[in-house]
């Protein structure tokens, strides 16, 4: 067997789990945040009318 011919592992996969996990949370709060500004502003605006 040619070494050429594997594919190279990742060395650590729990770590690029938990940086894509991480990635995702963050990405999640972000949308959960602009959603409750959203919101938020929605709300401002039909009380002010």
């Amino acid at each position: 067997m040619d070494s050429k011919d594997s594919k190279p592992q990742p060395a650590k996969p729990a770590a690029t789990r938990e940086e894509r996990l991480k990635a995702a949370l963050k990405a999640n709060m972000a949308k959960r945040k602009a959603q409750a500004r959203a919101r938020d502003a929605g709300a401002d605006k039909q009380k002010k009318d």
